[in-house]
Formats: structure tokens, C-alpha cells, sequence
């Protein structure tokens, strides 16, 4: 009778039951533990057979699952060493919190291979029904649909059940609330009053993201050339502020700098060397633009708490931090600015995104587009001036009243860029 191999060889013996029996090892297990297959038979040639054929299946990869694990069991494994080399950290972590508050909870216990449609149509009424939104149980699924679709490219189911399933439609939700001309103004007079009031100036004039803005480097800022550079953004995770780079090509841009721009950006790296003398030896030197006064960076949930209080200060109504940057995109279209050089400012990846957001803006240009050709096709100069824009205000404006330009307005409901994330599964 021949001893049990060690090293994870194949091993063959006889029982004190009488029977042949054959062990052999295909791999590891998702637990880390050593995934070791057994055989019997009535005789050693048997035995002999199907450990040569687990073998065979071993080496050329077509083991099959002899015990499959749980859904939870598998969200949680493709937590923890899948999706972290796909996507960012702070992605993963808002992954984390859907996978074990929403699905782990309901659909965790069932076998991953005899997970049903229904079992997914049951988790998204029950959240629904609890109050979640749509948007939030739409989230859910394209997260627990990428999970599936690696669990079948890795053979341990053979279907991704997820793909059977509609999820809750999305309706646009977000409201794009730029500030007017005049707003906008008074909050760059009452900016002038407080600490780094360039990060306003900057906000409405260029657009920037807040995790942009709040992760500037004076190395990014050519004051004698009049540029900016936009390289990495910050943002909270679990330990602290990181710095990343952008996730997209387009966001990575260098923009001109407008020349009032300039100057305040001089007069606010004046003021900051005066608060880096004086916090001496404690001034913690990230080279940031926008700081705190012992130079480290600013958490995201102050810098909204300065521009709630920089809107009380200018006596305007509350708008979002991300509003000023639907001001920036706002104020360009409605002065003409081309769709595209606005898409090239704002760093979006695509046209779409800009002009979906800013739809309420884009009749004012399309009523402009049909003035200028009226001029220069149709000779509509040459005809008493009628243009498409005075046809169309005709009926609109009060008599005595001039009409408003959508800058003014302040615009109507727009959509925001969806999560890239998850978009589609990652």
C-alpha cells in the first residue's frame, strides 16, 4: 500500500474498508485552503483512471466546482482581490457598502449557481419599498451584474442572472441651479472679503471640480504664461485625503487663465506666504493652492461649508458647490461660447455629457444659429430684418420688457454626469 504523497501529490492507497482510494490536489479553494479531490473504487486500476482524469482536467483548467460557493461568499471574494485592480479605492469602498447593506443581506445565503431572476426581482421591490431610489437600486444591480459576469468568465456559474433582469429606470434627478450674471458677481464682490478668495474666483470663472480646485499645486499655475493645469484631483477614504490622477484623458487639461484671474491668484499667493511666516515651523508644505492655514489640505465638507456661508455673505439663494461650475458652463454658452471649447473647459470625455446638461441652453444658440443664416443664405437682412430670434420673441416678451437671455435666467433642470463607475460594470 503506497503512502499519502505530500507537496500536493496525487496519492493512491487501499482502505482498511477494503476500497481503493485516490486524492488529488486541482488548486485552492476561495478560502485560501488547499483544494483536494477524492476518488474510490473496488480496484486500484479504477482509482488509477479517475486520478489520471482529475489530472488531466486539473492541468488543462476544466476542474469543476465540487461545492459552489454562497452569493455573499463570492461579493465578498470579489471585493477583496477582484474589483480593487479594476477601479479606485474610494470606488471600491462605495461598492462595499452597497454589496453588505443591500445585497449580502438578501441574496447572500443563496447558492451562486442556483441564484434566479426572481431572487433579483424580490431584492429590488424589498429596496425599493424600503425607500431607496431608484438611481440607488439601479446602482446595486450594475454592481452585482459585474460580479456575476467574472463569476461565469471563471466557469463557477453559467449564466449571469442579472442580464435577465430589468432594473428601475433611472429618471434624471439632478438639477443643474447655476447661479444668474448678477449672482455670480455678487459672490466674487463678497469673495473679496474672506480667506482664499481666489477659490471662488476660480470656481465660477473656470469650472473646476471642487476635488480639482481643492487639489491645485502652485507647480500646476504659470502666472507669467496664463495658464492652469489641472493633473489630480483629492478625495476621503478610509484613512485619510488621497490624491489622484484624473480618470479620464480629457480631464487632464490646462486652461488659459482669464487676466482678472491673474491677479487675484497674485494677491492670493501674496496672503498665503504671509500665513506660511507665521505658522513657521507647523506649515505643512504640500505646495497647495488652497489651504488650510498651516498649508494642509482642505476637507471638502469645509470648503462647502465656506461657499454656504460666501452665499449668505452676497445675499443669494443656496445653490450646490457643483452649481458653480454649471455657472462657469452657463454664463460661456449663453455668450456663444462653441459647445466645444466648453466640453474642453469643463474636462468632460464627451460632447454628449455637455450638451445634455446644459440643454436649457442650447435653444438660445440654435436660435442664433438660424439668425445667421437667414443673413447669409436667405438674405433675411436684405428683408426687413426679420430674423428667427425676433419671429420667436414676438409672442414671448411683455411689451416693454426686454427678454432674458438664459445666462440671466439662470437656467432650467439639466442631467449631471452619471457615475463613471458605474456607468456600465467595471
Amino acid at each position: 500500500m503506497a503512502g499519502r504523497a505530500s507537496n500536493g501529490e496525487s496519492t493512491i492507497y487501499k482502505g482498511a474498508d477494503g476500497r481503493w482510494h485516490g486524492y488529488v490536489s486541482v488548486g485552492y479553494k476561495l478560502n485560501g485552503r488547499l483544494d483536494r479531490r477524492h476518488v474510490t473504487g473496488q480496484s486500484r486500476g479504477v482509482v488509477v483512471d479517475k486520478v489520471r482524469e482529475l489530472e488531466r482536467k486539473r492541468d488543462s483548467g476544466t476542474v469543476t466546482e465540487t461545492s459552489t460557493p454562497t452569493v455573499g461568499a463570492w461579493l465578498e471574494h470579489w471585493l477583496a482581490t477582484i474589483a480593487p485592480r479594476r477601479v479606485r479605492q474610494r470606488t471600491v469602498e462605495s461598492y462595499e457598502s452597497s454589496v453588505r447593506k443591500h445585497l449580502i443581506p438578501v441574496i447572500g445565503r443563496h447558492r451562486l449557481d442556483r441564484l434566479r431572476p426572481e431572487h433579483l426581482d424580490q431584492l429590488y421591490t424589498q429596496l425599493l419599498d424600503a425607500g431607496y431610489s431608484p438611481a440607488t437600486v439601479l446602482r446595486d444591480h450594475r454592481i452585482l451584474s459585474r460580479a456575476l459576469t467574472v463569476a461565469m468568465q471563471r466557469g463557477h456559474i453559467a449564466r449571469n442572472v442579472a442580464t435577465l433582469v430589468d432594473p428601475p429606470r433611472q429618471e434624471a434627478s439632478d438639477i443643474a441651479t447655476p447661479l444668474t450674471l448678477d449672482e455670480a458677481r455678487a459672490v466674487i464682490d463678497a469673495a473679496g472679503g474672506v480667506r482664499n478668495s481666489a477659490r471662488w474666483t476660480v470656481a465660477l470663472a473656470l469650472g473646476l471640480r471642487q476635488s480639482e480646485a481643492l487639489a491645485l499645486q502652485w507647480k500646476d499655475i504659470d502666472l507669467l504664461a496664463n495658464t492652469l493645469t489641472v493633473r489630480r484631483s483629492i478625495h476621503r477614504v478610509r484613512g485619510g485625503l488621497i490624491y489622484e490622477e484624473p480618470k479620464s484623458r480629457r480631464s487632464l487639461r490646462t486652461l488659459w487663465l482669464p487676466l482678472p484671474l491673474v491677479a487675484a491668484l497674485h494677491e492670493h499667493k501674496a496672503a498665503q506666504t504671509g500665513e506660511r511666516m507665521l505658522a513657521g515651523s507647523e506649515w505643512h508644505d504640500e505646495d497647495l493652492v488652497f489651504a488650510q492655514p498651516n498649508g494642509r489640505p482642505m476637507d471638502k465638507k469645509t470648503d462647502y461649508d465656506d461657499w454656504t456661508a460666501l452665499l449668505k455673505a452676497a445675499g443669494v439663494r443656496h445653490v450646490r458647490l457643483h452649481d458653480g461650475r454649471h455657472t462657469a458652463a452657463t454664463l460661456l454658452l449663453s455668450e456663444n461660447v462653441h459647445p466645444r471649447v466648453v466640453m474642453e473647459l469643463l474636462g468632460h470625455s464627451q460632447m454628449r455629457t455637455t450638451t445634455d446638461i446644459y440643454s436649457h441652453v442650447m435653444p438660445a444658440l440654435a436660435r442664433e444659429a438660424a439668425d445667421r443664416m437667414g443673413t447669409l443664405l436667405l438674405g433675411g437682412a436684405s428683408k426687413g430684418g426679420l430674423t428667427a430670434t425676433t419671429t420667436a420673441t414676438t409672442h414671448e416678451v411683455v411689451e416693454g420688457q426686454a427678454e432674458e437671455s438664459p445666462a440671466q435666467r439662470g437656467g432650467a433642470e439639466g442631467t449631471r454626469t452619471p457615475d463613471p463607475h458605474t456607468a456600465r460594470p467595471s
